[in-house]
């Protein structure tokens, strides 16, 4: 107590719990410090179900640190307030509890006010330094947030790797710490900041000024051989001494889910704390995936068949592109007799028998183009998938079929032992996907067998199996999805293939072949047979170089030997 000069008075005392509660939170705090200590999340539970402790007083710490005239430093976790009692308030229209915590020190008052709306998963707060202003030191008080994270999640590693810490600094930029490294992280900041949150796997607990912090300091550190605090977080935010003696310094709390629509009303940016991809995918699945999928929420309760409506008004959107691809799959298979005579005729002149392939597709009036353009304009969608499924809270929990949580994987076969790259479990989701995908393969492989011939065809079928492994521990939402748009797929494929008629497409491509038979090719075409003509003279000029070269230096013959 003599260390921490005039505040020694309120440095001793009994530890005292106090509680705020709506619908959504319930926050404990300590007298001893006047801070929360605990917050759990009421509407949810851990996957293993426990009740949802976002923290509590053995996992984290919230304190605040300042100096005195003296030179002492001394920390509210420190010092033993008087709390009050939870009163009822009226805020901006909204209805809630406000809770004040109270030390009386060297003539002053140090305060500090909590306000919980009803049904918010916000908490404001004030820190209130009264009549002090002989007593502190004008440096800067450090608000420090120390946060060993649990888990809550089935798997381990994602509940890992999607924990961090964001922050969003006064300049509209944010940042993270990386989500996948195991080795200690850290990032200082000098510019002004609005925001930093703890980010877990479908939670966030996150501080948020209502001016700014001028720097802060992020760190996370990890223990691979811990399975119950799977990271450590610790946030360090500074607070201009002026706000907390003229009664500015007045932040507020997010302590609550992931949800994407929840936290774009919290502050500019804090939506960053849900992953939705990078560049085009972040905005296919914010402007395009989340708004279909609430719209369908609010007729249908049950997630996996969202997901199925959801694929099939995908596929239903991008269906005249997918025609394409399927009509120029098509014409290539008509093409199939002519394509084999030229490589029969080139031989092992592959560079030949491309360029005269080339030629025949100008001929028939056929781009090998077509059917890459309107597959590369669907994959922003597909890869957004990717990045929307392992992230969406919404899925939490959510049983479909044998699958007991669509935001995890599924596990209805448990191996008892770890297979490499697979896991100790089996996913059926990615089992009919895999299988669905390796039938998809065949067929796509029977309408352009040209273009899929030796290594390629091989590996066109090792690719899924491939995929087996690495999805095998991806959400059941994600392969559930990928599942139900192979499955229409086929159904679009058998579709096609009674809408076309390849003896109306071959007569169509003669025709092309009569019109374009004095034509000369142009534009892409054009220039891609110039590129294999140029690199076929080039080659057969280097075959002529290597023979003259071999020619002159054939050894003399030599000289016979003298005999003594």
């Amino acid at each position: 107590a003599r260390t921490l000069g005039a505040f020694a008075g309120v440095a001793t005392g009994t530890a005292q719990q106090v509680q705020l509660k709506n619908d959504n939170l319930t926050v404990t705090f300590s007298s001893k410090g006047g801070r929360p200590e605990a917050v759990r999340l009421s509407k949810y539970k851990t996957f293993f179900g426990k009740p949802l402790d976002l923290f509590d007083a053995q996992s984290a710490q919230i304190d605040t640190r300042f100096r005195t005239a003296g030179g002492q430093t001394v920390r509210l976790s420190d010092l033993y307030f008087q709390p009050g009692t939870a009163q009822p308030v009226t805020e901006g229209g909204r209805k809630g509890q406000r809770l004040s915590f109270t030390a009386s020190v060297a003539g002053g008052q140090i305060e500090q006010v909590y306000t919980l709306p009803d049904d918010s998963y916000e908490v404001g707060y004030a820190l209130r330094f009264t009549g002090l202003q002989q007593a502190l030191s004008q440096e800067p008080l450090t608000f420090t947030f120390v946060d060993r994270v649990r888990q809550t999640e089935q798997d381990l590693k994602q509940n890992r790797n999607h924990t961090t810490i964001n922050h969003y600094l006064a300049n509209d930029d944010h940042g993270s710490l990386a989500e996948a490294s195991e080795k200690p992280e850290e990032v200082s900041i000098t510019e002004p900041l609005k925001w930093a949150a703890h980010k877990h796997d479908f939670f966030v607990a996150g501080i948020i000024a209502d001016g700014q912090f001028p720097n802060g300091k992020f760190v996370s550190t990890v223990d691979v051989a811990d399975s119950t605090f799977i990271k450590t977080l610790s946030t360090t935010l500074s607070i201009p001494a002026a706000d907390a003696q003229q009664g500015k310094a007045s932040f507020r709390y997010f302590f609550g889910p992931n949800s994407f629509s929840m936290l774009q009303d919290v502050s500019p940016g804090f939506d960053r704390n849900v992953y939705l991809g990078w560049g085009v995918f972040r905005w296919v699945n914010q402007f395009v995936i989340l708004p279909v999928f609430h719209f369908l929420e609010q007729f249908i309760s049950n997630y996996g068949i969202i997901i199925l409506l959801l694929v099939v008004l995908i596929k239903l959107v991008t269906w005249p592109l997918t025609y394409k691809t399927y009509v120029s799959q098509a014409r290539m298979k008509v093409l199939k007799p002519e394509i084999d005579a030229i490589k029969e005729k080139a031989g092992d002149d592959q560079m030949k028998a491309q360029q005269e392939t080339m030629k025949l597709y100008s001929t028939f009036g056929v781009s090998p183009l077509s059917g890459c353009v309107p597959t590369l304009l669907t994959l922003p969608i597909l890869f957004a998938m990717f990045q929307f499924f392992p992230n969406a809270i919404e899925l939490r929990q959510e049983a479909f079929l044998w699958a007991t949580d669509l935001s995890t994987y599924d596990s209805p076969i448990r191996l008892g032992f770890e297979v490499p790259f697979l896991g100790s479990h089996i996913s059926v989701f990615t089992i009919l996907m895999t299988i669905s995908t390796l039938v998809m393969t065949w067929q796509s492989n029977q309408m352009n067998p040209a273009a899929m011939q030796g290594p390629m065809k091989f590996y066109s079928y090792l690719m899924p199996v491939v995929f087996l492994f690495v999805l095998n521990s991806f959400a059941a939402g994600l392969t559930w999805y990928y599942l139900v748009s192979n499955v229409v797929t086929l159904g679009q494929q058998a579709l096609t293939r009674r809408l076309v008629d390849d003896t109306k497409l071959r007569a169509k491509l003669e025709a092309n072949k009569i019109k374009n038979k004095d034509k000369k090719p142009s534009g892409f075409g054009a220039r891609l047979q110039d590129a294999m003509r140029t690199a076929q003279e080039r080659d057969a000029q280097g075959r002529k170089s290597d023979e003259g070269t071999s020619a002159s230096v054939e050894p003399k013959p030599k000289k016979p030997t003298r005999r003594s």
